[in-house]
């Protein structure tokens, strides 16, 4: 098992940048298989992390972030494409009384346990870099079982209920993480883009303070906590740093200068490439222009891990991601 911790600091105390941007799409389309098997079917998924493993030199693997998975496991009504992303359709609860009768399910719900074939498989496919596996947020996982529009109101009118709601999540992916943790994970990016849309202090109060439970119980020298809020804008900042998670990951909505500077020296900062606008969209040559420009603003910076902003999309150029990896290559070469 990988001593995380020391994982950490080798990379923070070294001289050589490393990166790990958040890709499984292009893995799905390298083995020829549609998101569809992949998102439903925990062997297709490993195979295409392992594909992206082989290919492309990443300090370490992460497993897709599909933020349907936890909801699907509540009951929510999932309706999968062939080739996107999975949709939720419409709502679980709507009012107090379902929040409070609303069941914590266990971890053979909906796709949960494919999911944890995924990252089993590839715990057992990848021996020289750590695993990373992915799960949604506490107040990203309510918004999804309750409307995100309604849960915004419901913070400020039925704060209690909201609490319940926010409690109930958080059980569920501690009792995830903890499996995750079991099976040789040596971390989780846990995704909370709705708290974006928060003040820091409502940030704090109603997601940072049910993460740092998933944090108190499960970060140690074998476990890393991955905080992304691609919905930070640098408003809450102050709030992910609250929970006391060893990694930060942020979206392309963010100064990464700026945000280096507020980040403790300590903590792994990644991010922060716009994964459609760039990587996507872009050609080659300016996805290296672009990486090269970011790695020079952050060159003092050593606690600065490259990244993507998010969960790269389906249909990225291949010649992209190589361009954005020879970026790399070339800023250590001169260092």
């Amino acid at each position: 098992m990988i001593n995380i911790s020391n994982w950490k600091d080798k990379i923070i105390n070294g001289n050589v940048r490393v990166a790990i941007p958040i890709m499984t799409h292009p893995g799905i389309e390298m083995i020829g298989e549609t998101i569809q098997n992949a998102v439903q079917h925990g062997e297709v998924h490993a195979k295409a992390i392992a594909r992206l493993n082989e290919v492309f030199p990443v300090a370490a693997t992460t497993v897709m972030m599909d933020l349907t998975l936890e909801a699907e496991a509540f009951g929510c009504k999932i309706e999968f494409p062939e080739n996107d992303m999975p949709h939720i359709i419409g709502r679980l609860v709507n009012n107090t009384e379902e929040i409070e009768n609303l069941k914590v399910p266990d971890l053979f719900a909906g796709r949960m346990q494919e999911y944890l074939k995924a990252n089993r498989l590839t715990v057992l496919d990848t021996s020289d870099k750590p695993v990373f596996a992915g799960t949604i947020g506490p107040f990203s996982l309510a918004g999804r079982l309750y409307d995100i529009s309604e849960l915004m109101m419901a913070c400020y009118t039925t704060p209690e209920a909201t609490f319940c709601l926010l409690q109930k999540c958080t059980e569920f992916i501690l009792n995830y993480c903890r499996e995750l943790k079991t099976i040789g994970c040596s971390g989780v990016v846990i995704a909370e883009p709705a708290a974006g849309l928060l003040s820091n202090e409502d940030c704090e109060q109603f997601s940072s303070e049910y993460i740092k439970q998933i944090v108190d119980e499960l970060q140690d020298e074998t476990f890393l906590i991955i905080l992304h809020n691609c919905g930070n804008k640098g408003h809450c900042t102050d709030a992910m740093l609250y929970t006391g998670a060893n990694a930060y990951h942020f979206g392309n909505a963010i100064d990464m200068v700026e945000t280096l500077e507020k980040c403790p020296a300590d903590k792994l900062v990644m991010g922060n490439v716009d994964p459609v606008g760039i990587i996507k969209l872009r050609s080659a040559g300016e996805v290296k222009a672009y990486v090269t420009d970011l790695l020079n603003k952050t060159s003092t910076f050593k606690n600065f891990v490259l990244s993507s902003g998010c969960d790269l999309p389906p249909h990225v150029p291949t010649e992209n991601i190589t361009a954005f990896f020879e970026a790399l290559n070339e800023f250590n070469q001169l260092r």
